[in-house]
């Protein structure tokens, strides 16, 4: 399901802000948060029923050391995933 972490080595090719590193900044701290909230995406998405079979979630370090999370969904699943999303904006507006 989900594939935290990477080496920069893609199925596109190679991806270089994935490999350069900066002396002095802090990639492991971004790193860990975008790990954290990786898993806690994909628990959410689990928790409504998205199926997140060939779904990949992957926590990366931005060039400025902050943490970013990719996320790659199957058609069918990120139609689904903009489906809930607009009914969760529509109950939210009208308890607003």
């Amino acid at each position: 399901m989900c594939d935290i972490g990477g080496d920069g080595f893609e199925a596109e090719g190679l991806d270089p802000d994935a490999l350069l590193w900066v002396r002095g900044v802090d990639y492991l701290t971004g790193w860990r948060e975008a790990a954290r909230v990786a898993a806690e995406l994909g628990d959410a998405l689990t928790a409504v029923g998205v199926d997140l079979e060939g779904a990949k979630l992957q926590a990366v370090s931005a060039a400025d050391g902050s943490g970013v999370v990719r996320l790659d969904l199957p058609t069918a699943t990120a139609r689904e995933v903009a489906v809930l999303t607009r009914v969760a904006a529509t109950k939210w507006r009208k308890a607003g």
